[in-house]
Formats: C-alpha cells, sequence, structure tokens
C-alpha cells in the first residue's frame, strides 16, 4: 500500500472508532483541528524505527502546532513480540535522550493483546490498529486534559466494557473496513 492508502486506513480507524466510539476523549479535538502527524516508517529495523522516532520527537520540539504523531510501522514488526521489544527500546531511548517527561508513547498493534487476556478477548480492541503504530503524544497535554475531565481512570474499564458489548465481530468488521476506504483512498 502507499503512504496515502496507510494514513488512510489509520484515518479511517481514528474517525470510525477511536472518536465514534469515544475510545480515547480527547482524539475528537486535536483531529478536528488537524494537529495529528501521521508519520508512515517503511525501514526494517529496529534502527530505522528509532531514528524516525527521535526525528518525530524533534518535529514536535519545533512544531508546537502539531499536538501529537502517530507512527505508523508500514512493513516491519507485524508479529506482536517483536513489536513489545521495539516499544520497551523505544521507552528506554526516549529517556535516554530527555524526553521523560516531555513525550511518552502509546501502543497500538492490529495483533494486540494484554497480557493477562485472551487472544478472543474484545477488550484487546482498544489497542488494536490497522497498523503497527507508536503514538507519540506530549506529556504536559495529557496532564492538562486529565486534569479537567471528569473521572479520567475510569477511561479504561469504559473501553473494556464497551468493546466487550460491541463484541469479536463488530470490531472485525471495523477495522476490515479501514482497509477498505483505504483502498479506495489509493484510487483516487
Amino acid at each position: 500500500m502507499s503512504n496515502q492508502q496507510i494514513i488512510a486506513a489509520t484515518q479511517a480507524w481514528l474517525n470510525s472508532f477511536v472518536i465514534a466510539y469515544n475510545i480515547c476523549p480527547f482524539a475528537k479535538r486535536e483531529q478536528q483541528r488537524n494537529r495529528i502527524r501521521y508519520r508512515v516508517e517503511h525501514g526494517n529495523s529496529i534502527e530505522s524505527c528509532l531514528n524516525t522516532l527521535i526525528d518525530e520527537c524533534i518535529h514536535l520540539d519545533t512544531h508546537p502546532e502539531t499536538e501529537t504523531t502517530l507512527l505508523i510501522l508500514a512493513e516491519f514488526f507485524d508479529d506482536f513480540d517483536d513489536y513489545l521489544d521495539l516499544l520497551a527500546i523505544a521507552e528506554q531511548l526516549l529517556i535516554d535522550q530527555g524526553y521523560e517527561g516531555v513525550y511518552q508513547l502509546a501502543s497500538f498493534h492490529p495483533h494486540y493483546r494484554f497480557a493477562d487476556s485472551d487472544e478472543t478477548d474484545p477488550a484487546n480492541y482498544t489497542n488494536r490498529s490497522p497498523y503497527p503504530m507508536l503514538h507519540l503524544l506530549r506529556e504536559s497535554s495529557i496532564e492538562n486534559a486529565l486534569a479537567t475531565y471528569p473521572d479520567p481512570a475510569g477511561i479504561p474499564q469504559r473501553n473494556i466494557e464497551l468493546t466487550r458489548r460491541l463484541g469479536m465481530k463488530k470490531l472485525e468488521e471495523i477495522l476490515r473496513a479501514c482497509f477498505e476506504s483505504a483502498s479506495s483512498a489509493g484510487d483516487a
């Protein structure tokens, strides 16, 4: 798929799932303000992905109008365990590069599975996405958003209950539709 199609699938997921079901109550505002950056990484090594991650930190440092970056790993890290290894290294890299307390990572993957969950638990979909992703967030923005949001601690449990109510079939349909919309984006 082209970068345009990969981004289109990611945007479709953001709109049809994350925003439509209020999985992240802060995403809609940033999407409407066009403050989400989408960066596609085609590298096939941990090193290339980490270099791009630091490039995105630098971009956020120098572009305060960009609120957050979704770093989409298009061709590597399809294996969830490999992805988790990358995530651990990426989190340590942020600390080593002086970004602790400045940025944090949220993790999304097509095969996301919480450590204590069954593969078929719909709750895993709270962190499932069309492609492996590292979501780079500004810590100060998270703190500000959480300070004004009623019951931020309840968000994960609400999402778990919601995804279980929706069920696996519906969640699989939502994710599949993201790729279908991306295919049409490439035809345009």
